[in-house]
This record gives C-alpha cells, sequence and structure tokens, in this order.
C-alpha cells in the first residue's frame, strides 16, 4: 500500500502544512480545494494515520504529521536534486569534480572561488585536497582528481599541461631570537648552513631524494604548513614562508624577513593549474579554473 505514495501526495501534504489551510495549499499547487481534501484523505489512508486534525477553522498537524512532515521535504529535496543534476549531466557537466591544491595557495582566493563554484553549480559534488609539491602532481597523473594546482618543480610530464594562475610572493624568516635574525647585514650562505633549515616536505614520490630552496646541511623535514610556522615561531629554524602566510607575523615581530646575500631563495613561486592532456575539464572544473584566474587578478595566460 505505501508503495502507491505518489510525489503529488507528498507535495500537497507539505502545501498543506506550510501554508495552514487546504484552501491556500490548493492556491499554491493550482488545485481545487476539493481535490487538495481528496488527496490528504488519500494519503492518511495510505499511511494509516491522522496527518491533520480537522477541528476549527483551519487543520492542525497532528503528532504523527509532524513527525512525518521532514521526511516528506527529505523525498521532495530528493528528487529535486536528482533532477536538478540530471539537467547539469544533461548539459555536460561533469558528475562529481576532484580537485587537488598545493599548500602555499592564497587559501581566501581558494575559499572565495570555491563559494562562488557552489552557487553556480549547486549540484556537483566537490572534493578538494591540500597537499604539497609533488603529492598534488601524482593523483592528477594517476586521474585520482580533475586537476590539481601545483607550485614550480623541476620535472615535467608530457602528460599533463599547465595554466598559469598566479604568482605569491615567498620570503626567508626567523624567529627574532634566532642568530641569523641577529646577524646585522647580508648572510651568506655558508653562514647559513651552519643552522638548521625547517623544509616542507611531501609523500609524494615524485620528489624523493630532490630538494628545493635547500641550502643548509642541517634540514628538519616537515609535511605541514603550519608546523613548519610553528617552529619558525619558537626558533628552532629558519626557513621559507609564502609572505600572505606570515603577513600577521611580520607585522607584530613575531618573525623576522632574513637578508641574504643570495635573493633567489627569496622569490616569487609561480601557481598553475595542471591536468592531463588527454582528460581536460569538463564545463564546471573549467569554470572554476577561470574563477581561480579571476580571483588571483593575474589572467597572464599559460605556461
Amino acid at each position: 500500500m505505501l508503495d502507491a505514495i505518489s510525489l503529488d501526495q507528498l507535495r500537497t501534504f507539505i502545501a498543506a502544512a506550510d501554508t495552514g489551510s487546504f484552501s491556500a495549499a490548493a492556491r499554491r499547487i493550482g488545485r481545487a480545494q476539493s481535490m487538495v481534501s481528496q488527496t490528504i484523505l488519500n494519503l492518511e489512508a495510505q499511511l494509516q494515520v491522522r496527518l491533520f486534525v480537522r477541528e476549527g477553522r483551519y487543520p492542525r498537524l497532528t503528532d504523527e504529521g509532524s513527525a512525518l512532515l521532514p521526511k516528506a521535504r527529505e523525498v521532495i529535496a530528493g528528487l529535486d536534486h536528482l533532477k536538478a543534476q540530471a539537467r547539469g549531466l544533461a548539459a555536460g557537466n561533469e558528475p562529481s569534480l576532484a580537485v587537488v591544491i598545493n599548500v602555499m595557495f592564497p587559501s581566501d582566493i581558494l575559499s572565495d572561488a570555491v563559494a562562488a563554484f557552489h552557487e553556480q553549480f549547486p549540484d556537483t559534488p566537490l572534493r578538494v585536497a591540500i597537499e604539497g609539491m609533488g603529492a598534488v602532481i601524482e593523483p592528477v597523473l594517476n586521474r585520482d582528481f580533475d586537476f590539481g594546482v601545483r607550485g614550480p618543480l623541476a620535472t615535467t610530464h608530457p602528460e599533463l599541461r599547465s595554466e598559469h594562475l598566479t604568482s605569491i610572493d615567498y620570503r626567508m624568516l626567523a624567529a627574532p631570537h634566532h642568530p641569523l635574525a641577529q646577524y646585522g647585514r647580508p648572510i651568506p650562505a655558508r653562514v647559513l648552513t651552519q643552522y638548521v633549515q625547517l623544509v616542507l616536505s611531501d609523500r609524494s614520490r615524485l620528489t624523493e631524494g630532490r630538494d628545493f630552496r635547500v641550502v643548509s646541511e642541517k634540514t628538519w623535514r616537515i609535511s605541514d604548513l603550519g608546523a613548519k610556522l610553528a617552529f619558525l615561531r619558537r626558533g628552532v629554524g629558519w626557513g621559507g614562508m609564502p609572505l600572505h602566510v606570515v603577513e600577521g607575523d611580520l607585522a607584530s615581530g613575531a618573525l623576522v624577513q632574513l637578508a641574504l646575500e643570495e635573493n633567489d631563495l627569496a622569490t616569487k613561486i609561480a601557481m598553475s593549474a595542471v591536468y592531463r592532456t588527454d582528460q581536460p575539464p569538463g564545463p564546471a572544473g573549467r569554470w572554476l579554473i577561470e574563477q581561480l584566474k579571476v580571483r588571483s587578478g593575474d589572467r597572464s595566460g599559460e605556461d
């Protein structure tokens, strides 16, 4: 008997509950009041519970009706989601989107783009992972993610296509009480090598055994950018960080920028969207990449 319950009955039930009367529900859904009343009666018979008390001028939800109303809403919302997703698929949208983002990419730009994506593609599930260096490239190569946002790597892959998004400032830093912060003049490389350098590492095999911007003979390798920042603040070592992450620390004096003789350690880092050449982004992925470009304020083309 319950299998015969229709979506029309549930929509009528919800309309009656929301408007507080069968006549108002009839106006909302464009039916005669008698049809609304009969539909509710049929639904009650099939459910074998009373949904409304029909005493007084306006019907009132029974306890059973109040308990079942949220379930009815869930069914209708699920159907609406199904139809919306089907429309998106018919238009060529991806059924879902998975992106992997370099940990140094500005989180405010990412969150703004993701919020806009949610408004534009509310029925496209989005999965976002945050990784470092080669751990961005590897899952894209393996087709686990649709596209990634990577920093520069001294490696090329003919299977991948890259589009420049923006460049971020990168600075070498230490706590104010660290000996390098008190050196008093541009620091030569031979002096840097005497102190522990905090180095961001990743779990990718693509970067295994390779170093980027590492000059010290003493290194601590950390896979989390937040942990690296905490260690810098405590003065256990020196190292590089994206400027947008440490602007507050520099302003408060919690960290100081190191003056280096070799300025190539303190530079800009290019950020690019990367995807497989044989699996370019669909409409949703392409839209998100363009949002990242626009919100980065840098549309300097492909690299």
